[in-house]
């Protein structure tokens, strides 16, 4: 999505020093990809080596000042995901933003993070339901290819905030395929106002206090 394939990290006093991306320089970038020898190698490691892998990447990380820090986590609420949550949280307030996909089983998925949210204390900024839709680019109709509404039920069930429907744009695909900057070349979009709806609702709930 950065265009940082090529991209290593290099040490410093500090630790690893993260890769910089972004027409300015401001988003500091660490992948375990960035440590193989090989793209294509595949990372086979036991819970542990992970685990180990994920402190180091919150505590050994020249990081700098930071305005947020995203972690990306596959589905699922496995012991990574509790490594995540311990090597975090005594660094800052926790919040997580849940994506799902309207058909039934990703939303069954989806209630089991809820769960998880709540046993390990981690505030739920809201959830969004993506691939929501294909809007036609010719005549603007939208086809609920996946069904419809069920990222927006269960946040009704659950009592978290909706942040909102990401369409399927093949625009979106091909920017993040690319590496190129989706916001600035596809404003015209159907999945642009969906997408800067939920980012703003998520920059105003990292603003305000955990309850």
């Amino acid at each position: 999505m950065f265009g940082a394939q090529a991209s290593a990290v290099h040490q410093c006093d500090s630790g690893w020093v993260p890769v910089l991306v972004g027409q300015d320089g401001s988003i500091s970038l660490m992948s375990i990809g960035f440590l193989l020898e090989r793209p294509d190698d595949a990372v086979v490691w036991r819970g542990p080596k992970k685990n180990a892998l994920i402190k180091q990447f919150v505590a050994d990380v020249a990081w700098g000042e930071l305005d947020v820090l995203v972690v990306d986590t596959p589905p699922g609420t496995s012991d990574e995901h509790l490594a995540v949550v311990e090597a975090l949280r005594p660094h800052t307030a926790l919040a997580a933003v849940l994506v799902t996909t309207p058909q039934a089983v990703a939303v069954a998925d989806v209630r089991r993070e809820l769960t998880f949210c709540r046993k390990t204390g981690v505030r739920v900024l809201g959830l969004v339901e993506n691939m929501s839709g294909f809007v036609c680019p010719h005549c603007s109709e939208c086809t609920n290819i996946f069904s419809k509404g069920g990222g927006e039920e269960l946040a009704r069930h659950a009592g978290v905030p909706f942040l909102g429907c990401v369409p399927l744009d093949p625009q979106l695909s091909q920017s993040l395929e690319e590496g190129r900057d989706f916001i600035q070349e596809f404003p015209r979009s159907s999945a642009f106002p969906a997408l800067a709806h939920i980012a703003q609702q998520i920059l105003d709930g990292t603003l305000q206090p955990s309850s």
